[in-house]
């Protein structure tokens, strides 16, 4: 899965274990301009590294898995969690923002002559 977004934190790697490390990344994602909403990304071990040249304000498509567990405490409450496991960052340039001199200007038939004979 993907999703284009600006990046609005970028965490500090964690030393959840000894052999587990963590970094969180939290993307500003404005699908309605009017609500726009913060999704929190999670990298491990190695794919922390994938973070070290990302700031806050840039423009980045971020590549993900959907992970999900079942956990139940020790009265037997089950409990759900959702992860956004990210793999992969690209980091966007003003890609979104197009010139108008990469597109041709519309012809201007007004001015053809008045006796085209067409072939059909």
């Amino acid at each position: 899965m993907e999703v284009k977004g600006k990046v609005y934190e970028v965490s500090a790697t964690q030393q959840v274990t000894e052999s587990l490390k963590k970094r969180e990344l939290i993307l500003e994602y404005i699908e309605n301009p009017q609500y726009p909403e913060y999704l929190k990304f999670e990298a491990i071990q190695d794919r922390t590294n994938l973070m070290d040249n990302v700031k806050v304000g840039d423009d980045v498509e971020v590549f993900f898995n959907l992970k999900g567990r079942k956990w139940t405490d020790k009265t037997g409450k089950v409990v759900y969690f959702n992860t956004l496991q990210l793999w992969k960052i690209n980091q966007l340039g003003n890609a979104g923002a197009a010139s108008a001199a990469e597109y041709a200007a519309p012809a201007d038939i007004s001015s053809a002559p008045d006796d085209d004979d067409l072939p059909f």
